[in-house]
């Protein structure tokens, strides 16, 4: 039997993202065994029929010893294994994973790259000079790829621009795709309620979010704000969480952590909003337009492919309270649009990005 190797850096992204993708890939006649960095949700993992090899990783780790164990690990697992095919997505798994295929002999290796992060989006100076080294890994590991494939036109054209990957390895899709038979509209709550769901770093727009709930709110104190997300005291860019607790104290938004099922959050919201500096393609946003809601989200990479503006919600600059507000604003005093971009959200989920349609391509773009 062939056999198809995923090279994840959660376990948790595997059945929540590429749950679909890994069916599919076993229907087409592979084997398909995941690789994670810890024993969490393997039972999830195993449930879509794949096997599961934990190979440690620190997403967010700056050790080169550690790197390169988890490059000598992937490299050893590969020689015994002998994929037929392999996919990496986040940035360790793209670049030592074709790193490692490359030296064990696999002959398709597949890179995708699902947002440029923290280092591209943010200007500080520790993410300038950690730009400096991802880019040059990026530009070692994609160069080992049979293929390259990206969320956004944007993140191909800059990649290509900046000299990381080769115009003729690369390949556009539509983000991972939503399952909108899982993801149904919904009826809205009487109050006209906003909704944000993500990890809470900077660059996601989390302080803009909170911010812009604070001015909505002295305008309009019945609107109402809701958050879910978890703190990443690791990452970079994590929120403080002393801040975020401010606001939540204060009444101007109301926080809720992580949940196996997020459907009940977006049926309790009026309007989706993700102020994020910069995606691949927002997943919460797919979902959140499979559910009938219109969107407020950045005219930034990966967001600004997900918003037709004025017809299905409204596209803002980044980094900008004001302007965030202003279009909450906009929603609460012409309630009657969110049932008409809401309709619309829906239409473009089911045209454009559902999950079926988006692992066809992907599927023929590894020429599985």
């Amino acid at each position: 039997m062939m056999k198809f190797l995923l090279i994840s850096p959660k376990n948790r992204t595997v059945y929540n993202f590429r749950g679909d993708l890994v069916r599919e890939i076993r229907k087409k006649g592979y084997e398909v065994i995941v690789t994670g960095p810890d024993q969490t949700d393997v039972d999830k993992i195993e449930a879509l029929g794949a096997r599961f090899v934990e190979i440690p990783m620190n997403k967010t780790g700056t050790s080169v010893v550690g790197d390169l164990k988890y490059y000598c690990s992937l490299r050893e697992l590969m020689k015994q294994e002998k994929p037929d095919a392999t996919l990496g997505y986040t940035v360790k798994p793209v670049v030592y994973g074709a790193i490692a295929a490359k030296a064990a002999g696999v002959r398709n290796i597949n890179s995708m790259v699902t947002g440029g992060g923290y280092t591209f989006a943010s200007t500080s100076w520790k993410a300038k000079l950690l730009g400096v080294i991802v880019r040059n890994l990026y530009r070692i590991g994609l160069g080992k790829a049979s293929h390259v494939i990206f969320q956004n036109a944007d993140d191909r054209n800059e990649f290509c621009s900046r000299g990381l990957v080769r115009q003729n390895q690369c390949h556009v899709v539509n983000g991972s795709g939503v399952d909108t038979a899982h993801f149904t509209p919904s009826a809205y709550p009487e109050t006209v309620t906003f909704f944000m769901l993500s990890r809470l770093l900077k660059s996601k727009g989390v302080a803009e979010y909170l911010e812009a709930a604070k001015t909505v709110k002295e305008k309009y104190p019945n609107a109402r704000f809701i958050l879910l997300g978890k703190y990443e005291e690791a990452m970079q860019d994590a929120m403080d969480r002393r801040l975020v607790e401010q606001f939540v104290g204060a009444g101007i938004v109301e926080r809720f952590d992580e949940t196996a099922d997020v459907r009940p959050f977006y049926a309790m919201c009026s309007v989706y909003v993700l102020p994020s500096y910069r995606e691949g393609m927002p997943r919460t946003v797919l979902e959140a337009m499979a559910m009938g809601r219109p969107i407020i989200t950045t005219d930034t990479p990966g967001c600004r492919d997900t918003v037709e503006n004025g017809e299905n919600g409204l596209l803002i600059p980044s980094k900008n309270t004001s302007e965030l507000a202003d279009a909450m604003i906009w929603f609460l005093e012409n309630p009657e649009r969110i049932s008409q971009m809401g309709q619309k959200s829906r239409e473009l989920a089911e045209e454009k990005f559902d999950v079926r349609k988006v692992n066809a391509d992907m599927i023929r773009f590894m020429q599985l």
